[in-house]
């Protein structure tokens, strides 16, 4: 098992009589992905939380802060002995966690029921955004069905009548799958359920290339994706086929995709390149610090810290009041790199959502560029269940 312990150190000042309490120091838990083939995602939530520590001194909302890394290893039942522990050894104030859907699912319950505060910085089930939602959990991120919704959207405008659709075989995978069918008005003419880090893609690829599809659509984040679509070139079918996707092709993939994905379209709530101020700010400073092109992993995290900070500093550094600290959270005052950002009641964000497309730098560096927003304040469709 991996533990990275990052302490970052900036004590607070004493009252200036000298004889007021020391604010209490503020310890965030973090849970991720930092093991095989999916490590740059989590490795990525590490750097984009941590840009945002260093800019504040190592500080949120005013309070000295201690971040603890634990590595899930995408193994359930390390991920819910490393939260456990985030818990009642480190007695952390906030656990932020975690990268897949399944991780979150094996740590969820022990977190919410000791009223710590569980904010994920990238998976967003279904699970937890109706029925099951529970005041003590927040995603900065985007309720997983959303992206495919979008991605169906966009299906749409493109003009595609018939495609192929293919997902790892876990929450996140399953709930693309509906997502995306939920939105397309087309036939989807396969359905096709790949297990969890699946690597050889060949069977799969030549059930597409004798489908009547015209596109694919696919959700493989990681290093499933970075072996799809090199395998989808190899194979010739770039020539007939379009290919869409959610986080398959993204700025973790395409550093090993390389000129094969480039044209490739995505749905996302965020680009490298969207030319607002702050986000210019954010990709620039994060790319000089770490020396590679953030991806909205990076960004989800950014957004994270900078939420904490804003709800920290609302309390003036205490946490002591579940029913203040949560109001404090929900209220996200601080300002996204996306945009606009708002939680709904189910503490899932309220965002907008866009077009993307594969792009290369004159660098050689390749990103996910934006071209055209397809819905705006788009609100998850799980919300009206949650009863919070």
């Amino acid at each position: 098992m991996k533990n990275l312990r990052t302490s970052l150190s900036a004590f607070a000042l004493c009252a200036a009589t000298g004889t007021a309490a020391m604010a209490e120091d503020l310890k965030i838990g973090m849970v991720v992905t930092l093991s095989g083939p999916p490590a740059a995602l989590g490795q990525q939530i590490v750097d984009g939380f941590q840009l945002a520590l260093d800019q504040k001194d190592g500080m949120l909302g005013g309070q000295k802060t201690e971040l603890v890394v634990e590595d899930d290893e995408l193994k359930p039942d390390v991920a819910l002995l490393k939260a456990t522990s985030l818990i009642e050894r480190e007695e952390v104030d906030i656990v932020v966690g975690t990268v897949f859907s399944n991780m979150l699912q094996a740590i969820f319950k022990p977190v919410v029921a000791s009223e710590t505060f569980l904010i994920s910085p990238n998976a967003g089930p279904s699970t937890f955004a109706g029925k099951n939602c529970n005041p003590f959990f927040f995603a900065t991120s985007y309720q997983n069905n959303q992206n495919a919704e979008v991605s169906g959207m966009i299906a749409n405008d493109q003009g595609f009548t018939n495609v192929f659709a293919m997902a790892p075989n876990y929450q996140a995978g399953r709930d693309n799958m509906v997502g995306f069918k939920q939105t397309f008005e087309g036939t989807v003419t396969d359905e096709v359920f790949t297990p969890l880090g699946h690597q050889d893609f060949s069977a799969e690829l030549a059930r597409l290339s004798t489908s009547d599809a015209e596109a694919l659509f696919t959700f493989m984040p990681g290093g499933m994706g970075v072996r799809l679509v090199k395998q989808f070139d190899a194979a010739g079918l770039s020539d007939s086929l379009k290919f869409m996707s959610v986080f398959t092709t993204d700025e973790t993939t395409l550093p090993g995709q390389k000129d094969a994905a480039v044209g490739f379209l995505a749905a996302g709530t965020w680009a490298p390149d969207m030319d607002t101020e702050a986000n210019n700010a954010f990709t620039s400073a994060f790319e000089e610090k770490y020396g590679y092109i953030p991806g909205s992993y990076a960004m989800q995290a950014y957004d994270t810290a900078n939420l904490i900070d804003s709800a920290v500093a609302k309390l003036g550094g205490d946490m002591s009041d579940k029913d203040a600290v949560r109001a404090a959270i929900k209220a996200a005052d601080f300002s996204s790199v996306r945009g606009d950002f708002a939680f709904n009641n189910n503490h899932y964000p309220i965002q907008d959502f866009h077009m993307l497309k594969v792009a290369k730098r004159d660098d050689g560096k390749f990103h996910t560029s934006f071209v055209n927003t397809i819905v705006e304040d788009y609100e998850d469709s799980f919300h009206e269940e949650c009863q919070m």
